[in-house]
């Protein structure tokens, strides 16, 4: 009698320990494997900037990018100016991310005391997962403002005369965790030209690429096209070569550049010095990011 409650007792315990499992696997074969969802493809660019251009890359929605671009004097002069350090030029700029695919951002430049701003959206963002698309399509519309003292002030001047725009659409691809390449034409409209042989309408093509080497390490190039704007053996097309390195909250680039104007109308328009005649500058650009809102979760 003993031994036949004993073997009820087990058989009880068994039944309800596997009971639940069995149930539990029912349901899950219900609902079935969970289903791929669409997600944006993040770190194009460890920054909004390729170098000097902008890249397919965006702010976080309510953060700050506290940015500093810094250009020293070209390297050919040797130590005469101290391999162009006796020479500096700069933009301090801020740039904020409303949307993941707005932002806007204003900077100053002493170079011609210029004020630029722009604004950037992406109608569409490379992403994976049903309904993905494999580029990102960004647009960017930009001003700057010539703020220096009038070269003629005798004459009649007008405040129309010292501003300039662009337009640029930007396509890109993260073809991997290690490479990205854009393109980027462009349109410079400058209300005011230097002489009736220069077009107020430029047009270029901008390339941008970066290329992972390390966890907190990447090489960028980017590089523009001038398609009519040059002037013979006085402009050139902008060229830049650097090297990001992140730390932290900090992205660090230290790059070699032909441009010294660090906005698009300048660098498009105005580079005066030539790789192939060893006048390219050093520089660096140094990009920290601010939460300045809540995070939104989207």
């Amino acid at each position: 009698m003993k031994r036949s409650y004993l073997m009820g007792s087990l058989f009880l315990v068994c039944f309800l320990y596997f009971q639940p499992i069995q149930a539990q696997d029912d349901l899950l074969a219900l609902v079935g494997p969970d289903k791929p969802k669409k997600e944006r493809v993040k770190y194009a660019f460890k920054s909004p900037r390729v170098i000097n251009g902008h890249s397919m890359e965006f702010l976080n929605p309510g953060t700050m990018d506290f940015r500093i671009l810094h250009r020293f004097g070209p390297l050919d002069q040797g130590y005469k100016n101290f391999f162009g350090f006796d020479q500096a030029n700069m933009r301090i700029g801020l740039d904020f991310g409303l949307l993941h695919n707005l932002m806007v951002g204003i900077g100053r430049s002493n170079v011609k005391k210029e004020v630029d701003g722009y604004i950037k959206f992406a109608p569409i963002r490379q992403s994976t997962g049903p309904g993905n698309f494999p580029v990102t399509i960004a647009l960017v519309s930009g001003m700057t403002m010539n703020t220096s003292p009038w070269e003629f002030p005798d004459q009649k001047n007008f405040f129309t005369s010292r501003l300039a725009y662009y337009f640029q659409t930007i396509i890109g691809r993260k073809f991997s965790e290690s490479f990205t390449l854009q393109v980027s034409p462009t349109v410079v409209h400058n209300n005011l030209v230097a002489s009736q042989a220069i077009s107020n309408d430029i047009y270029a093509l901008g390339v941008g690429a970066r290329l992972k080497v390390s966890q907190r390490i990447a090489i960028t190039c980017d590089y523009y096209h001038n398609f009519n704007g040059l002037v013979e053996d006085l402009t050139f097309d902008p060229l830049s070569v650097g090297v990001d390195i992140e730390t932290g909250g900090h992205v660090f680039q230290l790059h070699f550049s032909n441009a010294v104007g660090m906005n698009e109308r300048a660098f498009i328009m105005e580079t005066t010095n030539s790789w192939a005649k060893k006048q390219m500058r050093f520089g660096f650009n140094l990009s920290r990011v601010f939460q300045i809102s809540k995070k939104k979760n989207k």
